[in-house]
Formats: structure tokens, sequence, C-alpha cells
């Protein structure tokens, strides 16, 4: 394949990327909204029926979407992996083997790394907010009322 048609196959590619990083991005926001969402309904849930279980199910509730989000985010840094590599090939800094290996490029990044990677998105300030906030607001508030010292 000749250098031009090379260029403008990737080019087409990281186009595609650059999109679907972004709707990893929004679906991301999503997430967040749905744990904020249902966690503060649920700290409102408890306090509106003077059931101080319901605080852990928005404990939970938290965890739970914190741990989705870092798995989002994970699966989405193969793509930004491929993206990455061919910014530096229209650099000139390093060859690209072939245009249109996003399937092959996103497995091979997670076989090396993702599982290791979603361990570490959890502990990413902005993947961790504000499913954390609800997650230790719940817990501390339950052990709070187990003690009589928040009222239910």
């Amino acid at each position: 394949m000749d250098d031009d048609k090379l260029r403008t196959e990737l080019q087409a590619e990281y186009l595609y990327l650059q999109k679907v990083i972004e709707d990893f991005d929004a679906r991301a926001l999503t997430i967040k909204a749905w744990s904020v969402t249902f966690g503060l309904s649920a700290v409102a849930g408890a306090f509106a029926s003077n059931a101080r279980e319901v605080l852990l199910v928005a404990a939970l509730s938290a965890l739970a979407f914190w741990f989705l989000e870092a798995m989002w985010k994970s699966l989405q840094l193969g793509y930004v992996e491929r993206s990455l590599a061919i910014e530096q090939h229209l650099r000139n800094a390093a060859p690209v083997a072939a245009p249109f290996q996003i399937g092959t490029a996103w497995k091979t990044y997670w076989d090396q790394r993702g599982r290791a990677m979603w361990a570490r998105t959890l502990w990413w300030p902005h993947v961790a907010f504000p499913h954390a906030l609800v997650a230790a607001a719940g817990a501390l508030l339950y052990l709070l009322s187990g003690y009589g010292a928040v009222e239910l």
C-alpha cells in the first residue's frame, strides 16, 4: 500500500476512533447520572421511611456504579491506545503496519493490560467521583444511625 493511501485510511480510522472515544465519555456521564440519582434517592428514601438498611443499598449501588464506570473507562482505553498509535504514525514517529486494525489493537491491549487497568482506573479521581462520595455517605450515615448519632 502506498503512503498516501495508508495515510488517508489511517485518518479515516482515527476520526472513527475519536467518535467511539467520545461516545464512551457520554456513556460514562450517563453512568454517573444514574449513580447519583439512585444513590441520593435511596438516601432520601431511607430518611423518609426510617429504614436505615436502605442506606446500605445506596452505598452498595454507588460501589456497583463505580466498578461499572471503571470497567467502562478501561474498555475505552483500548481505543485510545490505537488512536495514539495512529497519531504517532501521522507525526512520522512510529510506523503502523496497516489501517483498520481497531479490533486487533483493542484485543492486544486488553489481553496485555486491560484487567490490570480496570483496577487502576478505580482510583482515578474523575472515575471515582461522585460514586465514592455517595458510597461513603451511605455507609457513614448507616453507621451513624446505628449509633444513634443520626436520627432517621
